[in-house]
């Protein structure tokens, strides 16, 4: 089966690809990052809508489709799950 997990890194450490490649090696999962500033204000901005809108029962998956996408940054090194 595969693994739909995946890393969505934001923030200062974002920026660095060798942490990036620790994360993914680590968690044996693609890690993907966002060009937007202030990510956590952003998140906190989404969860806000998500709760005004509960009501009417719109999952934040909806709520979030208009989000930057993520681009992937790295994959796990081959071999890095059996380390």
């Amino acid at each position: 089966a595969v693994s739909r997990t995946r890393i969505l890194a934001t923030g200062g450490a974002s920026h660095n690809k060798n942490i990036l490649q620790v994360l993914s090696d680590v968690f044996n999962a693609p890690v993907y990052t966002i060009d937007t500033a202030n990510s956590a204000c952003l998140g906190s901005a989404y969860r806000a809508i998500h709760g005004l809108v509960a009501e009417t029962n719109v999952s934040l998956a909806d709520v979030v489709k208009l989000a930057p996408e993520p681009r992937l940054a790295v994959t796990p090194t081959t071999g890095a799950e059996e380390v």
